[in-house]
């Protein structure tokens, strides 16, 4: 199935989906990585590889919300409470937020190194939002970019224990449903 129906995700959104999961995981270890690496000449090649992987997922995220709003999603399963509506909603928006955050943050400070990292992993130019900041405002951008990646890390990790929780405990079929073997 293609589109998305009231019941399941069409494979667009699930490829999206996970593809972009993978990608945050990766992002948020190799940046940890990274940035707590003893100082050595690569470094700065995996600091563009990072920036290229950012950039890349920030394509995949565009294209998650153009798919998102061409093709409604699912309806959330029958006898859930007004709570979990609630949550599923904010979550969803919440997680949309802090992608677009972390992804807009790691392009500012990508682009202000004094040679900008402005290439995606094949190659394709990026155009730097920014180009030289004042070194101090640098320093915020790249520690707003770290915390606030971290707390996107946080926020997955809820989404994942959500979805557990629905597919052990509720038994309903949130999770079933983005997954490839998922039938209505």
């Amino acid at each position: 199935m293609t589109r998305n129906s009231k019941t399941d995700w069409g494979w667009p959104a699930k490829i999206l989906h996970w593809v972009g999961a993978a990608m945050i995981l990766i992002l948020i270890v190799h940046g940890w990585w990274m940035t707590h690496m003893t100082p050595r000449p690569e470094r700065l090649v995996n600091y563009a590889w990072h920036a290229a992987l950012g950039y890349d997922l920030f394509v995949i995220l565009i294209l998650r919300l153009l798919w998102r709003w061409l093709n409604p999603a699912p309806e959330l399963p029958v006898g859930l409470q007004r709570w979990e509506h609630v949550a599923a909603r904010l979550s969803h928006a919440g997680l949309y937020v802090l992608m677009f955050i972390v992804s807009l943050t790691g392009w500012m400070v990508a682009t202000t190194f004094r040679v900008p990292m402005t290439k995606d992993l094949i190659g394709i130019d990026v155009p730097p939002l920014v180009t030289t900041v004042d070194r101090s405002v640098r320093q915020w951008i790249e520690e707003s970019h770290m915390v606030v990646a971290y707390v996107l890390a946080a926020v997955v990790l809820i989404h994942v224990v959500a979805a557990l929780r629905h597919h052990v405990v509720k038994r309903n079929n949130v999770l079933r449903r983005m997954l490839w073997s998922a039938h209505p």
